[in-house]
């Protein structure tokens, strides 16, 4: 996949996407719209690793006091997302893989879960608006647009969790999503054809009903990205850990 084109920093950035309301349904906080902006600016390599965040750039940029501010950068330093550093202030953090590994664990866990307990909801209009979310991402794909991929990627897999039937499942999965450096996975290659592939697989289930072979293929689709990423990072290949023989 080629990367798409850079887009603004913090410091070149006028106008932050607008904030949506949580699943709970209370309207986003300062804090909840500032960190929400910079996860999205990080999941979509806008703020490389390693970057430096200013706060009083945040504050003009969401037209906010510093409290909100400091509010949103503690939080994403308590989810792993941002580091601070004495004298030298908050940075985006590098993709560690250890903590990368245990989300990956977790959300092996649960999403398969989540996509057999959907087989069963799904109606014939969501598994064809997740086919045509599974094409847009292919041409997202081959047109190197990062922001559209990541956003239609989540979409599609969202629609299916979020017809499991358990709010609370859909919330924890979703804050794994949150910790997953889904920019690092973006420039892993040959992924892009591979996850085509492996969506068509889960579509192909979802049509059938078949929730037991569309866990299954969730299962393929989440390893084979770990593997991946895990590649990328360490530059070996490792065995899947979720096999515990493996870790």
């Amino acid at each position: 996949m080629t990367p798409a084109r850079r887009a603004a920093t913090p410091s070149q950035a006028t106008t932050p996407r607008q904030a949506t309301p949580s699943r709970q349904g209370k309207a986003p906080t300062k804090r909840d719209r500032i960190a929400a902006e910079l996860r999205r600016m990080i999941s979509e390599g806008e703020l490389p690793r390693g970057s430096r965040i200013q706060q009083d750039v945040l504050a003009a940029m969401f037209d906010t006091s510093i409290t909100p501010v400091r509010e949103a950068l503690r939080l994403l330093e308590a989810e792993g997302v941002l580091v601070g550093e004495p004298h030298k202030g908050v940075r985006v953090a590098d993709a560690d893989f250890e903590q990368v590994k245990t989300v990956y664990l977790m959300r092996r866990l649960l999403e398969p879960y989540a996509m057999q307990r959907a087989a069963r909801r799904l109606s014939p209009r969501d598994i064809d608006l997740a086919e045509r979310l599974a094409e847009e991402m292919e041409q997202a794909a081959a047109e190197g647009d990062r922001a559209r991929l990541n956003a239609t990627n989540y979409r599609f897999h969202f629609l299916f969790y979020a017809n499991c039937g358990n709010e609370g499942l859909t919330n924890e999965i979703e804050q794994l999503w949150q910790k997953f450096p889904w920019d690092v996975l973006q420039v892993v290659d040959d992924r892009a054809e591979e996850t085509s592939n492996e969506h068509r697989s889960m579509l192909a289930a979802a049509r059938l009903g078949d929730g037991a072979a569309l866990a299954k293929a969730t299962e393929w689709h989440l390893g084979r990205s770990f593997l991946a990423l895990a590649r990328h990072l360490t530059g070996q290949r490792i065995a899947d850990p979720f096999d515990v023989d493996n870790d």
